[in-house]
């Protein structure tokens, strides 16, 4: 494995990683939405419930914990990364519009920039 594939290996896992706990966060604030949605149909009392709500939203915080804790890692690769002398690399996906960079094909190839 060269420094190339070896540094797309951690980006692609970084980003995976990153992705997955939003996934986790975004589900489980669905599940207190559908928790109170049903109680609200079915005409139940606030108290019924309210244990399990809150270890959802106690999942949620620790959720949260864990993606700050993420996006601190993420910083820190970018140091070393740097520390290292192999400049700034994009991994090729415009993160905030889901398209890819010109020249590359969105996979996870880098390139400096």
């Amino acid at each position: 494995m060269n420094k190339n594939q070896a540094i797309a290996s951690v980006a692609g896992d970084l980003n995976a990683t990153e992705k997955s706990i939003d996934a986790a966060i975004a589900s489980a604030t669905t599940l207190v939405q559908s928790m109170i949605g049903a109680r609200t149909a079915l005409s139940v009392s606030p108290v019924v419930g309210a244990d399990a709500q809150a270890k959802a939203m106690e999942a949620i915080a620790a959720l949260s914990a864990a993606r700050q804790a993420m996006v601190a890692c993420h910083e820190e690769l970018a140091k070393d990364h740097r520390r290292m002398g192999y400049g700034v690399y994009a991994t090729g996906e415009d993160k905030g519009q889901g398209t890819t960079l010109p020249g590359t094909t969105g996979e996870h190839r880098l390139r400096a920039v």
